[in-house]
């Protein structure tokens, strides 16, 4: 089957996002405790608006949720069982982390115990593994696969209602009763719906263009309605001192994120696909699809090795806050000094290889 490059470059491209995010937008606050990572969003007015564009981690699930679905089925045809599907998924996107985890926590204890680093060198350990916390959910999201595909047959869309009602009455207890535990709750809900979602992917790419269209708008005028009612902050990430996040838990704005994205990558489908087809772009798409996951994985890692040498030959770590134009100038070397850093560490653990699911095209 004709391979769908679209697809692959809805999934890698969400993960280079994060990645240059991390790498350019960190700025770390060193206190007594040790670092302390904030954002120029917290610094910057109207800085936000960015991340209605740059939070992709809704598409990531949504893409996810179509690719589980189209592998699924190629593994009915095989005549394997969901149970060893499921696992083998599990043990091919956990090894890794663990192994990543593994080899940190080692080095947090070595540098404490053995030469005496400060208490803070844990936290550091925590910053580097932090971004990981979205592989812990997609992990979890795998193994209700069963359930999901369940969903999908006996309700069809009514799954995704069910699933946006619930993250709705989570936020309602939270913001409404001061019940913030249960937010924690919609971090399956939530990118529960967006993996969901995906198993419609076919359905949507049908559509024609005036649906995409109108998917889009629909969820550009969700987003400004709930983030301009006073409950939902604008931003799609974090910010320090707000009150609440959009994010850590999610809140329903992230349901309407994810439509307003479906929708934008839908009306831009046509070109895309066009330039996709152009023997270059081929070629760059190839290649961030087989380093995307081990960029991902050891970004951070590369971050802190390019962190350390910067204090080791210039005295500077961390960043101006508030940040100036010069901060603003220095942002191209923000990337180049990690990604230089990261790329010996995929060469050595990371071990990129072709991406062998075969997502047929389904136009």
């Amino acid at each position: 089957m004709k391979r769908d490059k679209y697809v692959d470059w809805l999934r890698a491209l969400s993960l280079i996002v994060v990645v240059v995010w991390h790498w350019a937008f960190t700025i770390l606050e060193w206190t007594p405790e040790g670092p302390s990572p904030t954002s120029p969003l917290g610094f910057t007015t109207g800085l936000w608006i960015l991340t209605w564009l740059l939070q992709v981690l809704p598409l990531f699930f949504y893409v996810g949720g179509h690719v589980h679905l189209l592998s699924w089925n190629r593994a009915c045809d095989r005549g394997v069982g969901i149970g060893a599907f499921v696992w083998r998924r599990l043990r091919a996107l956990a090894l890794p982390a663990i192994g990543l985890s593994a080899a940190w926590i080692a080095i947090g204890a070595v540098a404490t115990s053995v030469f005496d680093a400060p208490a803070w060198t844990w936290r550091v350990v925590l910053l580097v593994l932090s971004p990981l916390w979205f592989l812990g959910v997609y992990l979890v999201l795998i193994a209700l696969l069963p359930v999901a595909l369940w969903l999908h047959r006996r309700y069809d869309v009514l799954a995704l209602i069910w699933l946006g009602g619930a993250a709705l009455v989570v936020d309602v207890l939270r913001f409404r009763y001061d019940m913030e535990w249960v937010g924690w709750f919609n971090m399956i809900i939530v990118w529960g719906l967006a993996h969901q979602a995906g198993f419609f992917y076919d359905r949507v790419v049908a559509l024609p263009r005036r649906y995409d269209i109108g998917v889009l708008w629909t969820g550009l005028f969700m987003l400004i309605g709930l983030v301009y009612s006073g409950v939902y902050p604008g931003s799609m990430v974090g910010v320090p001192g707000e009150k609440w996040s959009n994010m850590a838990p999610p809140t329903f704005v992230i349901v309407a994120l994810l439509i307003f994205q479906i929708g934008l990558v839908e009306v831009l489908r046509p070109e895309m696909e066009r330039v996709l087809e152009k023997p270059a772009w081929k070629r760059v798409n190839d290649t961030i699809n087989r380093f995307a996951l081990p960029l991902f994985l050891f970004h951070t890692t590369g971050m802190a090795i390019a962190l350390g040498i910067g204090w080791w030959l210039f005295g500077t770590l961390g960043g101006t806050i508030p940040p100036d134009l010069t901060w603003w100038l220095e942002r191209p070397l923000a990337v180049l000094g990690p990604l230089i850093c990261t790329l010996p560490v995929i060469y050595l653990f990371g071990r990129p290889r072709r991406n062998v699911e075969q997502v047929p095209d389904k136009r």
